[in-house]
């Protein structure tokens, strides 16, 4: 049976579209590497010499047998890394067969090609595919879109480390400042206060400066700079549920106060807790976002939305806007769906009391 908090959580529109949207995300982050049209690691095959191609540029692709012999993953080694190339892919303009050989003119640039050939047994079976990149290709010909796909599994994956971390750190201090009070809610507010006028960006550097570049980096930095919103926030809560009568029976009942603050109050503070976690879901994204497009993010070859930006921003104002256009719009529709769930979860759960 439907609980009226599902129900009117489904009756907002911008909810509902949200929810669908984060769900769709998650589906695509976890088998981004079965959806995308380059399945190798990290989206990572460079073409150069079909660099900086525009949305729905097609080209047929010569298949090239590697000398190393790529062992067959299992599902759960492709789901988590993809599979690694198993050919060399040379774009192509025409090609026939001469005997044992193989006789193609190389795609070099526009109206510029190169003939060359190549022992049939080299090449696989079918020698020659035919390839459409729907959202273009970067400078180094790799294709927009499988980066865009698996760069989603890198923005929530963030999203959500940097979220429990905050919560976890937050909710333990908020609740320790309003249930205790006195000292310990002066230094617990002190230490939020020291935090609170530091500038983000200024201390997720700096975080991140001590802890080095990467990815995992970035969950941690990120983490550790949006705990302060949920510690004032479940510092308030925890002081208005402490004076409630059932606390006041619970402690004349003896209980511990680590029983009274798990059982008693944190349950029923979590409708807001739920909320703030939305809000800074999507401003973890955005951080993330921000500090791969400065450099001290996500690395390279590793496809981030914000690095996707830095690599092609500068083609906004040339030939080719989408390679930037492209993640930039992807950063926007995650960061509104959580806004929106967030609003519906605001409504929903009556955090601003219904008549």
């Amino acid at each position: 049976m439907i609980s009226p908090f599902t129900k009117r959580l489904l009756a907002n529109k911008g909810a509902f579209f949200g929810l669908i949207l984060i769900l769709l995300s998650m589906l695509l982050a976890v088998f981004c590497y079965f959806i995308s049209p380059d399945p190798s690691p990290n989206a990572n095959r460079m073409i150069p010499e079909i660099g900086s191609k525009k949305p729905g540029f097609t080209i047929q692709l010569l298949r090239m047998k590697r000398d190393k012999v790529v062992m067959a993953k299992g599902f759960f080694a492709r789901l988590l890394n993809g599979t690694e190339e198993s050919y060399q892919y040379i774009p192509v303009t025409t090609y026939r067969v001469a005997g044992d050989s193989l006789v193609y003119r190389k795609f070099v640039d526009e109206g510029i090609t190169e003939t060359k050939a190549v022992a049939r047994a080299s090449v696989s079976d079918p020698a020659v595919i035919t390839r459409t990149y729907y959202l273009g290709t970067d400078q180094f010909g790799r294709d927009i879109l499988s980066r865009l796909l698996i760069g989603v599994r890198v923005s929530l994956s963030v999203g959500l480390i940097a979220v429990l971390i905050s919560l976890t750190i937050g909710i333990i201090l908020g609740a320790l400042a309003g249930y205790f009070k006195g000292w310990i809610d002066d230094l617990v507010m002190w230490f939020i206060n020291v935090v609170w006028s530091i500038p983000t960006l200024l201390l997720v550097f700096a975080i991140t400066l001590a802890l080095g570049k990467g990815f995992w980096q970035v969950f941690i930095a990120v983490g550790l700079t949006m705990w302060v919103n949920v510690a004032r926030l479940v510092r308030g809560q925890v002081l208005a549920v402490r004076e409630l009568e059932y606390i006041e029976a619970a402690r004349a009942l003896g209980y511990t106060h680590l029983r009274i603050i798990t059982k008693h109050i944190l349950p029923n503070i979590l409708g807001p807790v739920m909320v703030i976690a939305a809000s800074n879901f999507a401003s973890a994204i955005v951080i993330e976002a921000g500090l791969s497009f400065l450099g001290v993010g996500v690395q390279p070859p590793q496809p981030s939305w914000g690095l996707m930006i830095k690599e092609n921003y500068n083609f906004i104002i040339t030939h080719n806007p989408a390679l930037a256009l492209a993640p930039g719009v992807a950063i926007m529709l995650l960061v509104l769906a959580f806004n929106l769930l967030g609003n519906g979860l605001r409504d929903a759960l009556n955090v601003r009391g219904r008549d």
